[in-house]
């Protein structure tokens, strides 16, 4: 009989995961009546002919000589909102990694414990990283456009609030992770905070830090293509523009572009990783 049984049903946990799929199910529902989730609409003859002629457009990237041109201005712009925005983040985090770092304390020489002062003062700029990377850049460009409006500006402006507070919290847990030792026979032999980052706690954590940095770097590339699309500037700006007439075969040479930046910026980082190494 139990042999019947489970020739039958070789899966002899079937009744649970059919009411855990029908739970799922039911759960899930409301959410995709919420999200008024219509995935049939795709299959509408007008969405499928208007599908068909963007990707057969896709298929041939645009190529004309005007366009490259406009193409490349676009993309040293986006280029150039991605460095100027976290060079902007850096003026900011290094700083706040300075004052955070409770390692390059002065104030706990000796007793092992921070002054009150020093340690809310370090409390209030952590808060401050924390709001400055809670909010997503996306959203401080959308905000700056508003202010500002229009160009690459809003876009520089996003990227340095954002990545400020990511970097100045990544630095500091990273200078925190490593070799003390230097750093504290620098500050216990009278050298001041900054003389303690630089020649003790830096060298230590140097290519962990630039390797980080780099990677912002990519990533702040990728973030200023997708501000583009709310008005922030760049090459994600002119995709926008793209989409909206269906111009496959411009979406497509930008879509090129935009992987050979993140590919050229990822083989830079890696090359300078080997370096530091």
């Amino acid at each position: 009989m139990t042999s019947t049984l489970t020739s039958t049903h070789p899966d002899p946990a079937w009744r649970g995961r059919l009411a855990a799929s029908a739970v799922a199910l039911i759960l899930l529902w409301p959410m995709l009546v919420v999200t008024e989730f219509k995935p049939w609409l795709l299959l509408d003859w007008q969405s499928l002919s208007a599908t068909g002629r963007f990707l057969a457009d896709f298929l041939v990237p645009a190529h004309g000589s005007e366009f490259l041109l406009m193409l490349a201005e676009q993309t040293w712009q986006t280029v150039a909102i991605a460095t100027a925005g976290l060079t902007l983040a850096l003026i900011g985090a290094i700083p706040a990694t300075l004052i955070i770092n409770e390692q390059l304390s002065i104030s706990r020489l000796g007793t092992g414990r921070m002054q009150p002062l020093a340690r809310a003062i370090r409390q209030l700029v952590r808060w401050k990283m924390v709001v400055l990377r809670s909010v997503p850049e996306l959203v401080w460009a959308l905000l700056f456009v508003r202010i500002i409006g229009l160009g690459p500006t809003a876009g520089v402006l996003a990227i340095a609030l954002t990545y400020c507070g990511m970097l100045g919290k990544v630095y500091a847990e990273i200078l925190e992770s490593s070799d003390a030792r230097a750093s504290n026979a620098l500050l216990a032999n009278g050298s001041g905070r900054l003389a303690a980052l630089l020649y003790g706690a830096l060298p230590e954590a140097a290519a962990e830090l630039m390797s980080y940095t780099v990677y912002r770097w990519e990533c702040a590339i990728r973030g200023s293509v997708v501000m583009g699309f709310v008005g922030a500037g760049g090459l994600g700006q002119r995709m926008d523009e793209s989409m909206k007439m269906l111009a496959g075969a411009e979406v497509s040479s930008m879509l090129l572009v935009f992987v050979a930046l993140v590919a050229l910026a990822d083989l830079f980082s890696k090359t300078l990783r080997r370096r530091l190494g």
